[in-house]
């Protein structure tokens, strides 16, 4: 007898389905409203809000919008955006995920201040670093915090480009693997001089970690496995990869 059976860990983060909600509640006024970037990395979801009147922008059309309303989505979005906003009398509709938004305010709190630790104050040699995908719309958001000072590295083996000799503060995007962050703590912790200081901020979202296991645990007890994820979503090829290497009939669908 054919079973079939849902993950329960399926569907959106809390914070994409909160900015999802938030352009439904402007777009049930009949308010007119622009969404800066895909609002999810899902089509269909995309195709289903336009429909309903979502406009879909990037960065340059942005600049030549005035006086209207434009939803910033859950991957946040740099200062520049917001003074953009404030020069074009654009009201924002701020949809920013509350764990990224905390990750900004802390690592703006790093660069203009040095760290919490009222012994280490503003340091010019330190080098604040995110562990991250180049041109993610989340790292955009997190260097803009740092005047694009921050450093990225997008892998483990990324890390040897690092001054060990100068402090070294590092923080990760929300969505890494976080058996990919303690490799580079460790790794950093092996090879930093003992004249410098080494602090990490465990960043990533639990929520977005945790289904990495529970995906392999869920892969491995079904003979077949249908991942539905859109094509652009980074996190989607990742969960899937990891159900393919469990599963090997298992088929990414959108």
């Amino acid at each position: 007898m054919l079973q079939i059976e849902i993950d329960n860990g399926s569907g959106f983060c809390f914070g994409v389905t909160t900015a999802i909600k938030k352009a439904e509640e402007e777009l049930a006024k009949g308010t007119k409203l622009y969404c800066l970037g895909d609002i999810v990395h899902n089509s269909m979801e995309v195709e289903r809000l336009t429909k309903k009147g979502l406009i879909t922008i990037n960065h340059e059309q942005m600049r030549e919008l005035h006086n209207v309303k434009v939803l910033l989505r859950a991957h946040g979005e740099p200062p520049e955006t917001y003074e953009l906003a404030r020069r074009n009398n654009i009201e924002i509709i701020d949809a920013t995920c509350p764990v990224v938004l905390q990750l900004q305010k802390r690592i703006k709190k790093q660069y203009e201040e040095g760290t919490d630790i009222p012994e280490y104050k503003e340091d010019a040699d330190r080098q604040i670093v995110i562990f991250g995908k180049n041109g993610h719309a989340e790292v955009l958001g997190l260097v803009g915090q740092t005047h694009s000072r921050a450093i990225v590295i997008e892998k483990f083996e990324d890390v040897q480009q690092l001054d060990f000799n100068r402090d070294i503060y590092l923080y990760s995007q929300t969505t890494k693997s976080l058996n990919e962050f303690h490799r580079i703590i460790e790794y950093i912790q092996e090879h930093i001089s003992e004249n410098a200081k080494f602090r990490s901020f465990d960043t990533i979202c639990r929520q977005v970690a945790n289904r990495m296991p529970n995906i392999s645990l869920f892969a491995a007890k079904h003979d077949l496995v249908l991942f539905v994820a859109g094509r652009k979503s980074s996190n989607g090829k990742v969960l899937f990869h990891e159900c393919l290497s469990v599963n090997s009939n298992s088929h990414q669908v959108e």
